[in-house]
């Protein structure tokens, strides 16, 4: 027996939209940034996803050729179709790609130009530095979330090694990230990690 679909009136649908507003503000280092607290949000407190179509959305849209952000759609769409089919879930992947995008294209847009403007600036030139450890955090969150969530990070520490020293590699050296990336495929073919 299949389970039932989600009911959402239009409440929870603005709901959804609002949210993803305010996450595009906070999308600094792009959209996969925030997938934590999109985590959060879906599967934790309103249950509109389970953790492994949230998993299977990132996995499927960073595999597949275009932007990353087509994760967003994936989740919306997700949302939608559990909510009653197809065009509920064209109604998610709408509002939570628009949500996500418009907020950000915006400021980003308006930004550049004035931070182009005024790049002589000593605060333009402190904040384009102070904004490099906020990236790396959220992106270290987002890894934490995605590398955790089948409760299996304590077993799978060789990957987690792995994951550390191709940082410090990519980070110490000249080395290409393309060697890098060929040296943990065959370490996963060989079954070492």
């Amino acid at each position: 027996m299949s389970a039932p679909a989600l009911v959402l009136d239009w409440h929870d649908w603005l709901g959804l939209f609002g949210h993803y507003l305010v996450l595009s503000l906070l999308s600094v280092g792009g959209a996969i940034s925030t997938s934590s607290e999109m985590q959060r949000y879906l599967v934790g407190d309103k249950h509109w996803l389970s953790q492994v179509q949230f998993n299977e959305s990132i996995a499927l849209a960073q595999a597949a050729p275009g932007p990353n952000v087509l994760f967003v759609a994936l989740l919306g769409w997700n949302v939608g179709m559990n909510a009653g089919g197809i065009p509920m879930a064209m109604l998610g992947m709408t509002i939570t790609m628009t949500g996500i995008m418009l907020p950000s294209t915006v400021l980003t847009y308006s930004a550049a130009r004035w931070g182009h403007r005024n790049r002589e600036l000593r605060a333009v030139r402190a904040f384009k530095l102070g904004m490099a450890p906020v990236v790396v955090a959220l992106m270290l969150s987002t890894s934490w979330i995605l590398g955790s969530a089948g409760g299996v990070a304590a077993r799978d520490w060789p990957l987690w090694l792995l994951t550390a020293v191709s940082g410090l590699i990519i980070w110490r050296t000249r080395i290409h990230i393309l060697w890098v990336l060929g040296a943990g495929a065959l370490l996963g073919w060989l079954q070492l990690v």
